[in-house]
């Protein structure tokens, strides 16, 4: 492990706002998974994929994909049962790096650079570690790899629901009771540090994305069904066995950048310098002030990162084209 280096921030394009990239519906073993593309802007790009975190959609990346767009060509995808794709049938971390893998394969265009965030995060490890091929780089945004004090994150208010029968039902009629705006408050007060840091268009936009959520009667299942895999998940990984994610990540040969933010109020503090201990080509970035969604907080920062990334892997790749 190592510390991140920032790439100069006058490589990237002048402040702005970008509206949200357009998306498609696209068929993929039976199911709609819907897509964001983010063009590149210039020649040369490399392809990138973006992968959010739970409750998250393919636009929790807007702003980071549009800044990185002169090196990337961009998408990002939302997961099943999630954003404006259709549900699935299992909700595990398995099941949505199956769905990654198979997106990948289906649009031709890996190996690519591969983000996550939160639980993308954790989905995005496995598939770096089981399918190296697929993948050149590697991002985490406060990625949700094990730990298992849930005092450290305020969604272990949500453990009780994994015990109640039909928890689901529960949840769906909580959701009822709460109108878009107060919601969109509520998650943005949850995820981010510094709420005065997110524009009036991107609060607009994350109220119109959970509209969405409130007209899909999947989505309160979805949600508690993929927190009981996630909790699943990190039970596992303090087991024997081979399904542990501390174990995968141990494997993980992409070079890697983890950015956490130290007032993450959903992830474990300690969960992002731990991971970059356990990857072996790893980079560390943690930042003050900023929460649980860096990429959508501190999306300049973030970028930055992400291209000492790039630099630092063509130099490298440079280096041994040359001794080769």
């Amino acid at each position: 492990m190592k510390r991140a280096t920032l790439g100069p921030d006058d490589l990237l394009p002048a402040h702005h706002v970008p509206s949200p990239w357009p998306g498609r519906e696209v068929r993929l073993d039976g199911t709609v998974t819907y897509v964001r593309d983010t063009p590149a802007t210039a020649s040369g790009a490399e392809p990138a994929l973006y992968v959010h975190g739970l409750g998250g959609s393919s636009q929790n990346w807007t702003d980071l994909a549009g800044l990185l767009a002169h090196r990337l060509d961009g998408q990002a995808i939302d997961l099943p049962g999630f954003g404006r794709s259709e549900p699935g049938r299992r909700y595990t971390i398995p099941a949505f790096a199956d769905r990654v893998v198979r997106w990948i394969e289906h649009s031709d265009r890996g190996p690519v650079h591969l983000f996550g965030n939160s639980l993308g995060g954790a989905v995005s490890v496995q598939v770096a570690a089981l399918r190296p091929d697929l993948v050149r780089t590697l991002t985490l945004v406060s990625p949700a790899l094990p730990f298992l004090d849930f005092r450290r994150s305020l969604q272990g208010r949500m453990l009780p629901l994994l015990a109640i029968p039909r928890g689901e039902r529960l949840a769906a009629w909580r959701l009822a009771q709460l109108a878009p705006e107060v919601m969109a408050q509520q998650v943005m007060e949850a995820c981010v540090a510094d709420v005065t840091r997110i524009s009036e268009q991107r609060r607009l936009e994350a109220i119109e994305e959970i509209r969405v959520r409130y007209e899909a009667s999947h989505y309160a299942a979805a949600y508690v069904r993929t927190f009981r895999g996630l909790v699943s998940s990190f039970l596992r990984s303090y087991l024997p066995g081979s399904g542990s994610l501390w174990r995968l990540a141990r494997t993980v040969q992409a070079p890697t950048l983890v950015v956490g933010g130290r007032q993450d109020r959903l992830v474990d503090v300690r969960v992002a310098p731990q991971t970059a201990r356990m990857i072996p080509d790893s980079r560390l970035l943690m930042l003050d002030g900023v929460g649980h969604v860096a990429q959508l907080e501190v999306p300049r920062t973030v970028a930055r990162a992400v291209l000492g990334l790039l630099d630092e892997t063509e130099e490298s790749a440079g280096r041994h084209d040359m001794a080769g």
